[in-house]
């Protein structure tokens, strides 16, 4: 009996979904394929001046928006940026918060804990890296002048964040993830409307040559994880 492409359930369209059936050896297989592949993901702040062409920003961007949401909302907007002067005036905002907070907001305990990673206030990469995405979590959405709030926004905007590192890292490119706070110079100067918020900055592109970055160890499956079987 043939299956239909679709059905009709409860007045809305529900497409047949078309699954990849695999084995338990191939799943195990591809499962630590994967893992392994992310194993070798690292946060970098320093950047190649290489340019990196507006098509792959825009497939990670859409990439990222594969993502689940609450409600299928997809409350979020993706800041793309490759103007070099407004990258150096969200640089210049950013260092200004990002002093107050290493001389003023953070701890000893914090600063202690950051030391192994050699960050500080100035964050060069903002300028270097060939594109930064501010990501922007839209809190609620405007209907003529009505108003309708989203739903779990930052659990769905932090999911589409994972998506997009993972896309960044699958292209070849590296990032980080910077989170000035407050941000909201963000929101000022890229001229965002009110329903927007600042949720995280990321720089794009390629490594510096020679670069390196911290040696640091994730934890083991046995920290991170509980089973109940």
């Amino acid at each position: 009996m043939a299956i239909n492409d679709y059905i009709i359930i409860d007045g809305y369209k529900h497409l047949l979904y078309d699954s990849i059936p695999y084995t338990t050896e191939r799943s195990i297989q591809k499962s630590n394929s994967f893992y392994s592949w992310l194993e070798t993901r690292r946060s970098v702040r320093e950047y190649s001046s290489q340019v990196i062409s507006k098509e792959i920003i825009e497939n990670l961007i859409m990439a990222a928006s594969t993502a689940p949401s609450g409600a299928h909302k997809q409350p979020w907007t993706f800041c793309a940026v490759s103007n070099s002067e407004l990258k150096h005036e969200i640089r210049k905002a950013a260092e200004v918060e990002e002093r107050e907070t290493y001389s003023n907001r953070m701890s000893e305990r914090w600063k202690k804990d950051l030391a192994p990673l050699g960050t500080d206030h100035n964050k060069p990469f903002i300028d270097e890296a060939p594109w930064i995405i501010v990501c922007f979590k839209r809190v609620y959405e405007h209907d003529g002048d009505t108003r309708h709030n989203n739903y779990y926004v930052n659990e769905s905007v932090g999911i589409a964040c994972g998506f997009l590192i993972a896309a960044i890292h699958d292209a070849g490119l590296v990032t980080l993830t910077h989170t000035p706070s407050p941000m909201n110079f963000l929101t000022k100067l890229l001229n965002r409307p009110n329903n927007e918020r600042a949720f995280l900055l990321l720089p794009i592109g390629y490594p510096k040559q020679p670069t390196y970055v911290p040696d640091l160890k994730r934890k083991a499956i046995q920290d991170v994880s509980v089973f109940y079987e």
